[in-house]
């Protein structure tokens, strides 16, 4: 086999590989998109369930980069504590290696069977949970045929003197050759971010006997650095617990590794005893049938190893990481709320229990708004101080409802369930209601003063306007109310109570007509008090609205 012949093959073993690994992390998800929000639910302070938690949800999805992603914007958005995340990530680390087993099961001669037998429910079956099994069946036998082609290219390597002379370093059964392999795994992994995919070469690369068992293990171990690299990257301009998380996730897989090299060859002899059969037992036709067993082993038994040293310490981690990384932002106004990663990584489950999480905020900034801005009107002389923070909260609910909606547009481009579907389409008509209010508590401020003189609201016509402000305001609470879990909305008594508003504005408007028709004010006031009531109209109008996409929200979610 030349060269090129060589290089097209691996190439489009690894793009099999990849393809199908992708595959089998989207479908996983959309069966299990559920469970893995009711598992996150149930996360609570205690570092064992914390792990479980972990363990769980990168099983399901079949990708550690994704749950240590998913994690550190979980704890940007207030919804996981850093311990808690801590505990998530040692569990990432376990769950991931159930993939090294997947991919070491000896069946990759079948895997254009499994591939013929997932494609048919894949392409014609009617319900979309048969389509997604057919999908993981499918997507089993891609991962198998890719390992089973890249095994294929790398073969005539093994007796390439070239090539070999080239990886002798890397070979020697020495401290030395084993840093030069964990250096080129961790390096390796940061390019392709996927230490699944580097499982996978590293199998192939064994299997067909061009590596030793000894430099495979060495090679993981580097793998468990490098994947280190995708959360560090998604937590960039996130707050300081994101920072915190993922920093925390590389020096735990940092010091487990620093921990085993000092031990390297004594661990390498102890998986030889755990595994039956030689790793670096080779058939005639020069492959090795039982190295991939002993790489997954190699795998899992590090990570579980390195759990259980490190989980009494959690909280010293947790105390670790808080040191070093300072917050030197205590105290300040957020300008926005960051939804972290890039949506091509978020799972749709986890990122519609985020955008959700991140509405609540954006509920508790309208409310913030709402009383400055009562303040300003109902005040005899306008503070300008208090108008600027005014006009910057609607600058900031301008900022978040972009954000929630780009975020969420893209994760519609993803493949989602019905449910998934409704929810997220929920989540982006309710920022943009929100967004709406904001626009009309600043105009009832900027009505005030826009003809250079100071309106004031005096006597029965402030009486009025008073007490109708704050029923607008007790009915978007109201309406608001079912953005919380276990708050059950009355759709009645919110479309019966919002008609009554609307009602209500019209006849304050008329008596203060009849009162400028009388001289009792002039006919200035009549325009600018219209206007701020409409205002308060608008407010009740998409109140109404939020009530509705929220109740759209629940109604799918149970």
């Amino acid at each position: 086999m030349d060269a090129f012949k060589i290089f097209y093959t691996l190439l489009g073993g690894l793009g099999l590989f990849f393809f199908g690994m992708k595959l089998l992390s989207e479908s996983l998800q959309l069966i299990a998109g559920d469970l893995i929000r009711k598992v996150i639910n149930s996360l609570t302070s205690n570092r064992v369930l914390a792990v479980l938690v972990g363990v769980i949800v990168t099983m399901l999805i079949q990708s550690s980069s994704v749950t240590t992603v998913m994690v550190v914007g979980f704890v940007n958005a207030g919804l996981m504590s850093l311990t808690q995340a801590i505990g998530v990530i040692f569990g990432a680390n376990i769950g991931t290696t159930v993939t090294g087993w997947i991919i070491s099961i000896k069946i990759g001669k079948y895997g254009l069977l499994l591939i013929g037998l997932g494609i048919f429910p894949s392409l014609f079956a009617r319900s979309d949970k048969l389509k997604n099994w057919g999908n993981v069946v499918m997507a089993i036998g891609l991962v198998f045929l890719g390992l089973e082609t890249m095994s294929g290219a790398f073969k005539p390597l093994r007796n390439h003197q070239g090539f070999l002379d080239s990886i002798s370093y890397f070979s020697s059964q020495d401290f030395s050759g084993y840093f030069a392999s964990i250096l080129t795994g961790c390096i390796l992994t940061m390019i392709i971010q996927s230490s699944s995919g580097m499982l996978g070469i590293t199998i192939a690369l064994a299997a067909s006997g061009v590596i030793q068992f000894p430099t495979a293990a060495a090679l993981v171990l580097g793998e468990n650095i490098g994947t280190t690299i995708t959360a560090l990257l998604a937590s960039i301009g996130g707050n300081v617990n994101a920072k915190r998380a993922a920093r925390a996730h590389a020096i735990f897989n940092i010091l487990g590794v620093v921990a085993l090299f000092s031990v390297l060859p004594y661990y390498i002899n102890f998986i030889e005893w755990l595994i039956p059969e030689l790793a670096d037992f080779t058939l005639p036709d020069g492959t090795r049938p039982y190295v991939a067993s002993h790489i997954a082993a190699s795998h899992t038994v590090f990570n579980v190893t390195n759990t259980l040293l490190f989980l009494p310490f959690l909280r010293t981690l947790a105390s670790l990481v808080v040191k070093i990384t300072p917050d030197n932002n205590q105290g300040k106004e957020p300008h926005h709320l960051v939804l972290l990663g890039d949506p091509e990584d978020v799972l749709p489950a986890t990122a519609i229990v985020q955008a959700h999480e991140e509405t609540k905020k954006f509920k508790d900034i309208v409310d913030r708004l709402y009383r400055m801005t009562r303040e300003f009107v109902l005040s005899e002389i306008p503070d300008a101080k208090l108008l600027n923070k005014i006009r910057n909260y609607e600058r900031i609910s301008d900022n978040i409802q972009k954000e929630v909606t780009v975020f969420l547009s893209i994760v519609m481009e993803k493949r989602l369930t019905h449910a998934q579907s409704v929810q997220t389409q929920s989540i982006i008509r309710i920022a943009d209601e929100l967004e709406s209010v904001s626009d009309y508590l600043e105009r009832l401020a900027t009505y005030k003063v826009r003809f250079n003189q100071n309106f004031v609201l005096e006597g029965k016509m402030k009486e009025e306007f008073t007490e109708y402000m704050d029923n607008v305001w007790d009915f978007f609470q109201l309406a608001c109310s079912g953005i919380y879990e276990g708050i059950i909305q009355n759709r009645k008594e919110i479309e019966h109570t919002s008609e009554k508003l609307r009602l209500w504005a019209d006849d304050i408007r008329d008596h203060h007509i009849d009162r400028v028709s009388r001289g009792e004010y002039d006919s200035l006031s009549a325009l600018t008090y219209s206007d701020m009531v409409v205002a308060l109209r608008k407010v009740r109008a998409h109140s109404l609205n939020v009530a509705q996409a929220i109740s759209s929200f629940r109604e799918v979610e149970l």
